[in-house]
């Protein structure tokens, strides 16, 4: 069975490891973080949680990167979350230090692992944590797209009062104001979502999601962890299970959907070795001209990093 380690014990990071606890699917999680008592601590009171909702999964916490040695998979939610006011652009400069030098400390004690980032601005930090790692594109990338498309779909079956489990969306581009919805590809039971929703009522759901994030940071004061958690998660199943389910992913694109060398949300297949294959939909002039707006925000942002020349 797999080995997944979990960098950064905060809220999203402790969800990741409690979250894939439960699914006993992976032998043992280790969550790391530079406070390490209190990866310790998360990892024992998760462990102590197995008699009572029944799972096996060993959950281990430390400060020391020879725990994490032969990782499969690698989860970063390492950096500094979002407070009110900041945009996740505002995150960089901090957060890809701590997002290049984790992958470089990841890659002395695991050959060959699979590496989900999950720090913002997600986009950029997929980008860093891949030049670092030096792994082919298709096992360092990002989790953006399960928890847009989740709120979303969340927001979709409030408004209907149907159930979340129905609803199946895309969701592309980046992780921020730009992202690009779908409702063209947007389902609820099979029937698409236009025959059950008005145009403005779509549209401000829409909007809402763009936003989905700012909305929490405005009420707790800092990020969401429950949602991004469980997503990450879900992406690790996938992958530990070969399940080749399809899901929107931030990826380096090489020619798909007229980009080049650009980490970007479209959807992919994810199986036993990462990215198993980019999944090239046919979209429209207007949906393509929302991708390249937002594959331009994206790539001002990546410009900034380079310009860094950490």
């Amino acid at each position: 069975m797999a080995k997944v380690t979990v960098i950064g014990a905060g809220n999203v990071g402790a969800t990741v490891g409690n979250v894939l606890a439960h699914k006993d699917i992976v032998k043992e999680v280790v969550l790391l973080d530079i406070a390490g008592d209190v990866a310790k601590g998360k990892a024992l009171d998760s462990w102590q949680q197995a008699p009572i909702d029944y799972y096996s999964t060993a959950l281990k916490g430390t400060d020391d990167y020879k725990d994490t040695a032969n990782s499969d998979v690698v989860v970063i939610t390492a950096g500094i979350p979002r407070k009110p006011g900041m945009s996740r652009d505002d995150l960089i400069g901090t957060n890809a230090k701590i997002v290049k030098s984790v992958t470089e400390s990841i890659l002395q004690y695991s050959k060959d692992p699979i590496i989900i980032v999950v720090s913002n601005p997600l986009d950029v930090m997929t980008y860093a944590a891949f030049k670092a790692a030096g792994l082919p594109s298709n096992k360092v990338f990002g989790m953006a797209g399960i928890l847009d498309t989740a709120r979303y779909r969340a927001f979709l079956a409030t408004e209907l009062n149907v159930s979340p489990k129905d609803i199946q969306a895309v969701l592309m581009g980046g992780h921020g104001d730009t992202m690009v919805p779908l409702p063209r590809y947007t389902t609820v039971g099979g029937i698409p979502v236009t025959e059950m929703i008005d145009d403005a009522t779509l549209t401000a759901i829409v909007d809402r999601t763009k936003v989905g994030g700012g909305e929490l940071v405005k009420l707790m004061g800092t990020s969401a962890w429950y949602a991004p958690g469980a997503a990450a998660a879900q992406m690790v199943e996938a992958i530990v299970k070969d399940e080749n389910r399809i899901f929107p992913c931030c990826v380096q694109l090489n020619g798909e959907y007229g980009l080049n060398d650009i980490f970007l949300g479209v959807p992919v297949k994810l199986g036993k070795n990462g990215i198993e294959e980019v999944i090239e939909l046919k979209l429209n002039a207007d949906e393509m001209a929302l991708l390249n707006e937002s594959a331009g925000h994206v790539r001002e942002v990546m410009n900034v990093y380079d310009n860094m020349n950490l």
